[in-house]
């Protein structure tokens, strides 16, 4: 019996070191999450919003399965007019979901209930998660450039936007002992 449980514990271990497995989400196979879990960021999305969901409003608020008030608005970017949704949680924007081609390719999270499968959400502080900025970090660019945008470790879709104080010139980074207590701002999912 012993030996049953101890193979029952190390069996999924050995399998998320196959290649072919490495890209399976185990933590859904956990007691925990079998009965429903909250939305998380991962590589392929937030929580059922994907790189295949339309950029339709009745798509957009299906794979939110109606768990925000979805609204729609008209922006400029790279010299055209592109439609966005917005998903607002208690009247506070939590989401806003942009598209290309018809479909979703870039998620902005902004409530803290989100976590990236990391355990990393709207407002973990810089230090828990990065011990310097070089080779993770940049400055952000657009609407963001108040910010430093982070690659989420080993991800290749999910970063951080840490935002905080900073009386430095607007072209540089802060130094990591500033970083070290700026939150993220915003968990930012692409395509």
């Amino acid at each position: 019996m012993k030996s049953l449980r101890l193979l029952l514990c190390v069996f999924p271990l050995a399998l998320t070191g196959c290649s072919t497995l490495g890209s399976v989400n185990w933590s859904a196979a956990y007691p925990w999450n079998w009965f429903g879990s909250s939305t998380a960021v991962t590589e392929q999305g937030v929580g059922k919003l994907t790189a295949a969901t339309p950029l339709d409003e009745n798509a957009v608020n299906e794979a939110l399965d109606g768990d925000y008030r979805v609204r729609s608005g008209m922006k400029t970017a790279n010299g055209g007019i592109v439609r966005y949704f917005e998903a607002l949680k208690d009247d506070k924007v939590a989401l806003v979901i942009n598209g290309e081609s018809g479909t979703v390719s870039r998620i902005d999270v902004q409530d803290s209930g989100i976590a990236s499968a990391e355990g990393v959400n709207v407002g973990t502080p810089f230090g828990d998660v990065f011990d310097k900025a070089y080779g993770n970090c940049q400055k952000a660019t657009g609407d963001d450039s108040a910010g430093v945008e982070c690659k989420a470790k080993g991800s290749l879709h999910i970063s951080y936007l840490f935002s905080g104080e900073w009386s430095g010139p607007e072209d540089l980074m802060p130094s990591d002992d500033t970083l070290k207590n700026w939150k993220v701002s915003k968990i930012i999912w692409r395509r």
